[in-house]
């Protein structure tokens, strides 16, 4: 990400963030931009897609510092901070992979958004989601400034709090031939990364403000949780949050001393709260057994795990749940991680990619081999590759919970003072309790799931 992405922005400033357009409007069901096919695209770059990684600059502040919730919100943010914790509840909502990249996709795009929209508008008090976190991919195909409008803004022009963000591989990764000061990151940050409240070129007519987040990674934190997001680069597949001892040069290593700040302030402040760590590449991604198939579009990041869980050891605190996007369907797994407290931890590993570009099957057929879905609830303990940390076996090995592979949708999440719950809701539902597909409950001071 250049050192411009942060300079003084060009356009009005605004004393208050704004998040959407202050009445209900309808949203275009066509692209205002021509949007071309990127199939060539693709055939042009798709060596590169496994090799180029980008650099990015450190964020701003030191290691341990935390964006908060009631700054995102301007000068009301200490009132609605302190109604939420009165409430001793929030709710919010996540996914990844949103940006459509034709006019056929946009529909889903639409649907997925205006149903986030109603979310917030048909729930009242404690119930009402806060914000949206992004798990990445906002912009198809590589982040241009000229597709924000169709694929970020104008779809969400109805959402009516806070998006924040941490860019996918689609928001960072560099075609041959990008103008200098037209990078994907250097448009990411100028819509997510501000360092003041302004509309941007991308915005158009629409008056969402920019996020004034402190960088491609950072921590929010929020009443009863705290969301440490990292940003795994540009790569197709595996997702990497540092050069890994030189393989990835371009990559810096700041990620990592970053995570050991955070984990380490936690553990001073003997902080209560849930936390949760989220990053665009998932750690697990379905893939079967050999003999029984192909797995999906993307497949593990075992290597950027091994990195996450080595510093989770150091410190001695491990998150209570994972988000993650880029393979573009649902899916929840189980993790047993000892070692951290007297009992072992329950920890979910979610992945919610299909937020509105596109839904694949989590298995494929290959070279005659029929594709064989997995049932709920199956062991998938051969996806665990090295573990740096202890991990369960025989009934308690990694279990594949529960997935969704045909519709799109979205998280909702909620923290309390004493526990994490994490839904997923199939979009096209009549009402919001008829579209919650999933739901995991983690018990925050055992790290144990409960029942529903």
């Amino acid at each position: 990400m250049p050192r411009e992405a942060n300079a003084p922005l060009a356009g009005p400033i605004f004393r208050e963030p704004a998040f959407n357009e202050g009445v209900r409007s309808v949203v275009p069901t066509v692209f205002a931009t021509k949007h071309p096919s990127d199939t060539q695209v693709y055939k042009q770059i798709q060596q590169l897609l496994a090799k180029d990684a980008v650099g990015f600059d450190p964020a701003r502040g030191k290691p341990d510092d935390l964006f908060t919730l009631e700054l995102a919100l301007g000068a009301h943010g200490p009132q609605v901070v302190e109604q939420i914790a009165a409430q001793k509840q929030i709710v919010f909502h996540a996914l990844g992979d949103s940006g459509a990249s034709n006019a056929g996709m946009y529909k889903d795009e639409v649907a997925v958004a205006t149903q986030l929209a109603a979310d917030c508008e048909t729930t009242q008090g404690s119930d009402r989601p806060a914000f949206l976190f992004h798990l990445g991919d906002v912009v198809y195909d590589f982040g241009e400034s000229q597709y924000y409008y169709d694929e970020f803004y104008d779809p969400f022009r109805n959402y009516p709090a806070p998006i924040f963000a941490i860019p996918g591989n689609h928001d960072s990764f560099v075609v041959p031939g990008t103008p200098v000061g037209s990078e994907p990151l250097t448009i990411f940050a100028r819509n997510f990364c501000a360092e003041q409240v302004v509309i941007t070129p991308e915005a158009r007519s629409l008056h969402r403000t920019a996020m004034t987040q402190p960088g491609v990674y950072f921590t929010l934190d929020a009443p009863f949780v705290r969301i440490i997001g990292l940003f795994s680069n540009a790569l197709e597949d595996p997702g990497v949050i540092s050069s890994e001892n030189g393989r990835w040069p371009t990559v810096p290593d700041i990620q990592l001393e970053y995570l050991g700040a955070q984990l380490e302030r936690i553990v001073k402040e003997k902080y209560k709260g849930a936390v949760i760590l989220a990053v665009h590449h998932p750690p697990f991604s379905y893939s079967p057994p050999k003999g029984a198939g192909a797995g999906g579009n993307h497949g593990s990041s075992s290597d950027m795990l091994r990195q996450i869980d080595t510093i989770c050891k150091e410190q001695g605190v491990y998150p209570h749940a994972f988000l993650s996007g880029h393979a573009h369907n649902y899916q929840r797994y189980t993790r047993t991680v000892k070692g951290f407290g007297k009992d072992a931890y329950d920890v979910p590993f979610v992945v919610c990619g299909d937020g509105g570009h596109h839904v694949n099957r989590v298995v494929q057929a290959r070279r005659g081999q029929p594709a064989q879905e997995p049932l709920n609830g199956s062991r998938v303990g051969y996806l665990e590759n090295k573990p740096a940390v202890k991990v369960g076996d025989g009934d308690t090995e990694l279990l594949l919970e529960k997935y969704d592979d045909t519709n799109y949708g979205y998280l909702r999440v909620t923290a309390t003072p004493d526990q994490l719950k994490i839904g997923f809701h199939q979009v096209g539902a009549a009402s919001l309790r008829q579209s919650r597909f999933d739901l995991v409950t983690v018990q925050l001071d055992t790290h144990q799931m409960v029942a529903n």
